[in-house]
C-alpha cells in the first residue's frame, strides 16, 4: 500500500501547533483574529534576490484542510487534548484570508511574501506546511534562476530527480526549476502533473549493453531518428565516441535528410572536449548537431565553461540544482505581526531579539515595488501599514535599512502593490496562471532588475524600506518592550 496516498497533509504540522491550538481553545483565544507574515532573512548564496515559488501547493493544501477520524483517534491517544477541542477539529476548515506575492516574482529579505489573516488556531495550524512549500520551491527556483542566467540563453534542463531528497522534492523541485528559468526536466511525472517539458538522452548502460559503441549509437538513431542525442564519453570521447556518433549520423540520419541531432558530454574536461568535438562535427558536415553537457554543474562552473569558449548548447544540471547544494536551506519564517481586539482594531505585534536581524516588522502591511518610469527598472520595495496609500504625484524618499544615512528620492515613479488576494473567508479567489505564464512572468520581472542586483558575487544592495508611519510604530514598540 502506498503510504503517501493515505496521508492527510493537515497532519503535516509541528506537534506544538496542535497543542497551542488546544491552548487557544481552552483559554478563549480560538476566534481571536491574527495576522502572520511569511518572510525570509537572507538570500541564498549571498545573491541579490530570491524567486517566490510554492503557492500552488499551498492553495491545494488550504482547500483540503480537514481532520479524519483516524487523525482524531491519534490525537486522543496522546492524552493531551480535550474532547471539546477534538470535536472542534472534527469540523475544522480554513475560514481566513491569505495574500501572497505571485510565484515567479523576485523577492527580498524581511518583506512579507505571504500574509495570513485568520482565527488563531487556523493561522497557527498552517504554519509548517506553508513554510515547507515556500522554503523548498523558492530555494530551487532561486538556484535555477541563477543557473539559467549563467547559461546566457542556452538551454538548461533539470536532471536532479535521483539525487533529490524525497519524491516530492523531485516532483515539486522540477516545477520550481522551470519557474526559475529551466527549459525542461528529466522527471516524467513532473511533465505529467505540471506540464514541465520532459526529455532526455541515453544512459551509459545503453552503450554498454551492445557489443560495440557504434552499434549502440546506430540502433538508437534507428529507434529515435528525430531525437537522437548520443552519449559519447562511455569509453573515449574523442577517439571513439564522437567518430562513432558521426558514423551513425551519416548512415542512419543523413539518408533520411535529418540534420537535427546531438551528442552529450558527461565527464572529462568538458570545455576542451566540447571545442574538439565541435570541430570534428563541423568538419563532418554536422554543423547543426547540438552539444550537451552534464556532470555536477552549477552557475559558477557554467560561467567558467563559457569563459573558456566551451562549445555547449545545452546544460543538464542535477544535484546542485535540485538540492541547492551550495546553500540548501532557504530560511523562511512565519511570525505574528498583529492581532485584532474585541472591537476589530488591528493591534501591531513585534518580536524582539538581541540579534537585530531577527527583529520583526510589525502590523498588517502592504508591499509596494517602486519602478522608475523612465527606465522601467525596479528601484526599491516599500513596506507600509495596510491603510496607507502612496501618492505618486509626490516625491518618495527611501532609506537603505543597512545604512540609514543613504537615501534616495524618487519623483517619476510607479508604485505597484505586490501581494494579491488568494483566499477570502476561506474561498479561493485567485486565478492561478499556467506554469508557462509563471515562467514568462518570472523572466520579465527579473529583467526589470538592474544588472548590479543580479551579480552572483557582491550584488548591489536592493532597498527595502519602511514607510514613516510603519517605522514610527516599530520604533514605539521597540521602546515599549525595553
Amino acid at each position: 500500500m502506498n503510504t503517501e496516498e493515505k496521508l492527510n497533509m493537515t497532519m503535516l504540522c509541528d506537534f506544538y501547533e496542535l497543542t497551542m491550538g488546544n491552548g487557544y481553545f481552552a483559554s478563549g483565544y480560538k476566534d481571536r483574529i491574527t495576522y502572520f507574515d511569511v518572510f525570509f532573512r537572507d538570500v541564498p548564496d549571498h545573491g541579490g534576490f530570491a524567486i517566490a515559488a510554492g503557492l500552488n501547493k499551498i492553495i491545494d493544501y488550504i482547500q483540503n484542510l480537514h481532520f479524519d477520524e483516524a487523525d482524531i483517534d491519534y490525537l486522543r491517544s496522546k492524552g493531551l487534548f480535550s474532547e471539546e477541542f477534538l470535536a472542534y477539529l472534527r469540523d475544522f476548515t480554513f475560514t481566513g484570508d491569505i495574500w501572497a506575492i505571485p510565484e515567479g516574482t523576485p523577492i527580498f529579505p524581511r518583506e512579507p511574501v505571504i500574509t495570513v489573516r485568520a482565527k488563531a488556531i487556523e493561522a497557527q495550524l498552517v504554519e509548517t506546511y506553508l513554510l515547507l512549500c515556500f522554503n523548498h520551491q523558492s530555494l530551487v527556483a532561486t538556484k535555477a534562476n541563477r543557473i539559467s542566467r549563467a547559461a546566457d540563453g542556452r538551454v538548461v534542463l533539470e536532471f536532479g530527480s535521483r539525487r533529490a531528497q524525497g519524491t516530492d522534492a523531485a516532483i515539486s523541485g522540477a516545477r520550481a526549476a522551470y519557474i526559475g528559468g529551466c527549459n525542461g526536466t528529466a522527471c516524467a511525472i513532473s511533465d505529467q502533473l505540471y506540464g514541465v517539458p520532459a526529455g532526455g538522452t541515453m544512459a551509459h548502460a545503453w552503450v554498454q549493453m551492445f557489443d560495440s559503441e557504434y552499434e549502440a549509437f546506430k540502433t538508437y538513431c534507428e529507434v529515435f531518428p528525430t531525437n537522437a542525442t548520443l552519449l559519447v564519453d562511455t569509453y573515449n570521447t574523442l577517439k571513439s565516441g564522437v567518430p562513432n556518433a558521426i558514423k551513425a549520423f551519416n548512415e542512419v540520419l543523413k539518408p533520411r535528410g535529418i540534420t537535427k541531432c546531438g551528442i552529450r558530454l558527461d565527464s572529462g574536461d568538458i570545455a576542451y572536449l566540447s571545442r574538439k568535438a565541435r570541430k570534428m562535427l563541423d568538419a563532418a558536415g554536422w554543423t547543426e548537431c547540438k552539444i550537451s553537457a552534464s556532470n555536477s554543474l552549477d552557475e559558477y562552473i557554467i560561467q567558467d565553461l563559457l569563459r573558456q569558449d566551451a562549445k555547449i548548447d545545452m546544460f543538464g544540471v542535477g544535484e546542485r540544482m535540485i538540492t541547492a547544494r551550495s546553500e540548501p536551506v532557504f530560511g523562511g519564517v512565519y511570525k505574528l505581526a498583529a492581532v485584532e481586539d474585541a472591537e476589530g482594531n488591528i493591534v501591531p505585534k513585534i518580536k524582539i531579539s538581541e540579534n537585530v536581524g531577527k527583529i520583526t516588522n510589525p502590523h498588517f502591511k502592504k508591499v509596494y515595488r517602486i519602478f522608475d518610469k523612465a527606465t522601467g527598472k525596479a528601484e526599491a520595495d516599500y513596506l507600509t501599514v495596510w491603510d496607507e496609500q502612496i501618492d505618486e504625484s509626490k516625491p518618495l524618499e527611501l532609506f537603505d535599512p543597512e545604512a540609514t544615512w543613504k537615501r534616495r528620492v524618487y519623483t517619476d515613479y510607479e508604485a505597484k502593490e505586490l501581494q494579491v488576494p488568494v483566499f477570502e473567508k476561506g474561498k479561493l479567489v485567485y486565478q492561478q496562471p499556467t506554469l508557462q505564464e509563471i515562467q514568462d512572468y518570472c523572466k520579465k520581472q527579473v529583467d526589470a532588475l538592474w544588472d548590479e542586483v543580479k551579480r552572483f558575487e557582491n550584488p548591489h544592495h536592493y532597498y527595502v524600506d519602511l514607510s514613516q508611519k510603519l517605522w514610527d510604530i516599530k520604533d514605539q514598540l521597540l521602546h515599549q518592550k525595553r
